[in-house]
């Protein structure tokens, strides 16, 4: 088992590429979906609704693409990622028990930088569709996945610039 470790082929590497996205993506929805429920009365709760459905809608399609090309899941690196969303709840938010404005810039920040890394992951495996036999076989328009993620991040970013406004004046 060490040898596959050390000489690892290029599907290997990228099976472990896509689980480390599926276990990021699962920490980023969790976060998504906090942040959604402690402003569920504001226009950044109300945006975050349709954002997390989006967000399911690529968490799936990644999910297909692993099935597609026969990756299975890693359940301890989703686990990993369970626990860190849920560390990440107890730093310091200058309040002891309440959610704060700071505790909302933290959230986006998190979501916009996860938002990024999966632009990546779709840029990433439109890439490989011009050359990697498997991937090219894949139906999944990896340009327009790419793309909306780009408009999640730059909408994601205007509510970022919003939250500070409000947490720093």
């Amino acid at each position: 088992m060490l040898d596959r470790f050390l000489d690892a082929t290029p599907s290997d590497l990228l099976a472990i590429y896509l689980n480390d996205h599926r276990a990021g993506a699962q920490g980023g929805l969790a976060v998504a979906r906090r942040c959604q429920a402690s402003n569920a009365e504001n226009e950044l709760g109300h945006y975050l609704v349709g954002l997390i459905a989006e967000i399911e809608v690529d968490n799936a399609t990644l999910e297909s693409v692993r099935t597609n090309l026969g990756i299975t899941g890693n359940p301890i690196k989703n686990g990993l990622a369970t626990m860190a969303e849920r560390v990440g709840r107890l730093k310091t938010n200058g309040r002891l028990t309440t959610y704060s404005p700071l505790s909302r810039v933290v959230e986006l920040e998190l979501l916009i930088a996860g938002i990024a890394g999966k632009g990546r992951l779709w840029a990433t495996l439109g890439r490989l569709q011009q050359t990697a036999p498997a991937i090219r076989e894949l139906t999944f328009d990896f340009d327009a996945l790419e793309g909306r993620s780009d408009r999640h991040r730059n909408e994601v970013e205007a509510h970022h610039l919003d939250a500070v406004s409000q947490a720093f004046g």
